[in-house]
């Protein structure tokens, strides 16, 4: 999945049926929203993957300009970047799909290669966010929509009332406008459980779950919707997991990343850091200048400029 999830400091970007006794869901949820924006095929129809399949590819790496290009690159650290997009205020990636969400609302998703046909998923979206073979968006009414299988499949609302969307795996998180963080496994109409009623912000990876409270302090947890919180760090703006990685920018602007499990040592990775990004073995960094760097390997590996000019990174490992 990419790793982003609007998480970006500044960015404004359980059952159902006990979010709907907490007032919080529609007594719809888990029907296909036929009211919702319908996918626009701008080429082949894309056949329907498996519940958990998802279509292998090089691993990415996704920035966008200060103007609102686009760009993409495949393989290596050196590879080429391919214009992807113009007008663009949100870049996510997994796997072989990548989507952008552009200034006039409308999230655009293509799968397969770099150059391949965009399809128009929704518009009024204000977060795109995509993991395997779903796609969510969060409309600027605060409805959290995702979809299954392939790109012209119906929306299902997962919920309402909500500021930030989060996706991984067979997993879907939700934050709430109150506060409150809540996550499903499963099915498109699972059970929501409500994980935390203090967040700023949700994160997902694999069977990790995390949250910044409001704060400040970041909480990590590892296995079933009902493990146990573990304090990861404090005066946290930003909190970023991938496969055994958590990764953190701290208030002042540094960015620590761990690797193996929760107690693990934490490892300063760079400073003066606006955004953090985490996919597979590599590590992406926006820094308030603008400069985008990345590095792959250990945590110890060297940094590798990217590109400059830069207000947002998105990562993928290529078979998230």
């Amino acid at each position: 999945m990419t790793t982003r999830s609007a998480t970006r400091p500044g960015l404004v970007l359980l059952g159902a049926g006990l979010a709907c006794a907490a007032g919080l869901l529609p007594a719809g949820l888990g029907a296909t929203a036929a009211s919702a924006q319908p996918s626009t095929q701008s080429g082949t129809p894309s056949q329907a993957r498996g519940p958990a399949q998802a279509a292998v590819a090089l691993p990415r790496i996704g920035v966008l300009k200060a103007g609102g290009d686009a760009l993409v690159k495949e393989g290596g650290l050196s590879a080429s970047w391919v214009l992807e997009h113009d007008g663009v205020v949100q870049v996510a990636l997994a796997g072989d799909r990548i989507g952008v969400l552009t200034g006039d609302g409308r999230a655009w998703v293509k799968e397969g290669g770099l150059s391949t046909n965009w399809v128009l998923e929704h518009d009024g979206v204000k977060q795109l966010a995509l993991s395997g073979n779903r796609i969510g968006v969060l409309t600027a009414d605060g409805r959290a929509w995702v979809k299954e299988g392939g790109l012209s499949t119906n929306w299902v609302l997962e919920h309402d009332g909500v500021k930030q969307l989060a996706l991984s795996g067979n997993r879907i998180g939700v934050l709430t406008a109150d506060g409150r963080a809540w996550v499903k496994e499963g099915g498109l109409s699972a059970t929501w459980v409500l994980e935390h009623d203090s967040a700023m912000q949700l994160a997902l990876a694999g069977d990790r779950i995390g949250v910044v409270r409001a704060d400040g302090v970041a909480l990590v947890k590892e296995g079933g919707l009902s493990a146990t919180w573990v304090t990861e760090n404090t005066v946290v703006k930003q909190l970023v997991l991938a496969g055994d990685r958590i990764g953190v920018v701290r208030g002042g602007g540094a960015a620590f990343v761990k690797e193996g499990g929760l107690s693990a040592p934490w490892v300063t990775e760079n400073l003066n850091v606006l955004e953090l990004a985490l996919a597979g073995k590599r590590i992406g960094v926006l820094k308030v200048n603008g400069e985008a760097l990345v590095k792959e390997g250990g945590l110890s590996a060297t940094w590798v400029t990217e590109n400059t000019g830069v207000i947002d990174i998105a990562l993928s490992s290529g078979v998230d």
